[in-house]
């Protein structure tokens, strides 16, 4: 399937089309809003706390006086920074254990898999809180703390990929072509590469997707809890728990955060369904 014909079958999917604009939206948002604002995201007006929407502050401003606006985009930004740098990190090791278990088998698709399974025994938030305590990102500079959350939620992420790829490869290494490749003395990694990779490409993209939705959440309850991406850096988990003493009297504090974030983990789920579709050979043959 050509990628037009792809591209056909997602728009005609309204659901992931409107996933893709909304998303398009916020990442262009995101990119470009903040620049444009005269107010910085941890810039402070005494004078200005918690105003209501208005021309000079469209969402208003919280109980600091910073711009309501600016810190959503901007930790918009940050969300999805840490989706993408994520995602990269599991599709690394993910693809590559999935590959070398999945292809070798024997011994070291058990060993592989065994440590796969360990992992997938613990949740995988519950190990990046233990991996952010031991690497001491609550004491780490604002930077420091996104990093240590991307390489957490990272190297606690990839196995759930790793099974997926393992069980396409073990599928694929009984094909035809693949007999085929081996018949002519292609070497293993001409195989893997050339043969077995380029037809995990449909489901990798659809798993990570989907994924990047359960990361974005991931990140927001860590920066709830207080030991994710540290302040002044707005996060929408951080800043769902500095709203908290003015739920009452503020709802919208509570509100602007919750709702992009929510908003956001919705689109990417949908998104990911509109891809499977899209992608599923076995509708495109009917």
């Amino acid at each position: 399937m050509t990628p037009r014909e792809t591209w056909q079958r997602i728009a005609a999917n309204k659901i992931a089309l409107a996933s893709i604009i909304f998303l398009a939206l916020l990442i262009l948002a995101a990119a470009i809003v903040p620049m444009i604002l005269p107010f910085g995201y941890e810039q402070q007006l005494p004078d200005s706390r918690l105003l209501p929407p208005g021309a000079k502050h469209v969402i208003g401003t919280d109980d600091l006086g910073r711009d309501i606006l600016t810190r959503v985009l901007v930790g918009a930004r940050i969300s999805l920074m840490v989706a993408v740098s994520v995602e990269c990190v599991v599709v690394f090791l993910g693809v590559t254990v999935g590959l070398i278990a999945g292809y070798r088998g024997g011994w070291i698709d058990s060993l592989l898999m065994r440590v796969t399974d360990v992992l997938l025994a613990f949740p995988d938030v519950l190990l990046a809180i233990l991996l952010l305590g031991t690497l001491g990102a609550t004491s780490s500079r604002p930077e420091t703390s996104a990093l240590l959350v991307v390489v957490s939620l990272g190297v606690t992420g990839w196995p759930p990929l790793a099974r997926l790829v393992r069980g396409q490869v073990v599928a694929l290494r009984q094909r035809e072509f693949v007999d085929a490749a081996r018949s002519i003395g292609s070497s293993h990694g001409r195989i893997l590469l050339h043969h077995i990779l380029p037809n995990l490409v449909s489901p990798v993209i659809v798993a990570v997707t989907v994924d990047a939705a359960g990361v974005i959440l991931a990140e927001a309850t860590l920066s709830y809890l207080g030991i994710g991406v540290q302040r002044p850096m707005p996060s929408w988990g951080r800043m769902i728990n500095d709203a908290l003493d003015f739920y009452k009297s503020e709802p919208r504090l509570v509100i602007v955060p919750a709702t992009m974030l929510s908003l956001t983990v919705i689109a990417l789920n949908f998104l990911g369904d509109g891809l499977r579709d899209a992608l599923d050979p076995r509708k495109t043959r009917r």
